[in-house]
């Protein structure tokens, strides 16, 4: 059994849980204790724990907290078989009501998406998600990982073509409407 130190602090969204994720995953059994400086941070760790059906505990000692989650020899993560999955990206922002903030979430999303174990079949670019794609995304290197791990990439030819980005285009392919259409018919599809 093996007792290891994580220092997350000042990490912020998704890293603290991806971090921890990869580390659990590397690691022989024994007791993980993740330093983090906030308490959304230490709320998503212990989520995580519990999504693992792992042992978590946590403490706060003058504003640091201390997420120690307990790898038992049982502990065996199951990957589900997600290739089956696409998603759908409407937009260059994540939610509405704050642009600010919507850039900030769709690249924290596709950052943990990156990072995750579940890679989608592909990820469909339309509207001005095809902006993603493009010079000046803060998702190009998301998505470039993405590809690496075999979900393909593509942006509506329209799209590209009303923003004036065909140029421009620096991850994945281009396709067209009925090639959508046809992928979101044929597998599970996520919009956002």
């Amino acid at each position: 059994m093996s007792n290891e130190t994580l220092d997350c602090r000042g990490l912020v969204c998704p890293q603290p849980v991806v971090e921890t994720k990869k580390k659990l995953a590397m690691m022989p059994f024994g007791v993980l204790a993740v330093l983090v400086d906030n308490d959304v941070a230490k709320e998503n760790l212990i989520k995580l724990a519990d999504s693992l059906h792992m042992e978590v505990m946590a403490c706060e000692e003058d504003g640091l907290f201390t997420v120690s989650v307990l790898k038992e020899e049982r502990d065996v993560v199951a990957l589900e078989d997600t290739g089956n999955n696409v998603l759908l990206i409407t937009a260059d922002t994540f939610g509405s009501g704050n642009d600010e903030l919507g850039a900030l979430l769709i690249q924290s999303f596709f950052y943990a998406l990156a990072e995750s174990e579940k890679t989608p079949k592909a990820v469909y670019l339309v509207n001005s998600g095809v902006k993603l794609a493009c010079d000046g995304s803060g998702v190009l290197d998301s998505l470039g990982k993405l590809e690496e791990l075999g979900a393909a990439v593509f942006s509506c030819g329209l799209c590209l073509d009303f923003f004036q980005l065909k140029d421009n285009l620096r991850v994945g392919g281009v396709t067209n409407m009925y090639a959508i259409v046809e992928a979101l018919v044929k597998w599970r599809a996520v919009i956002l």
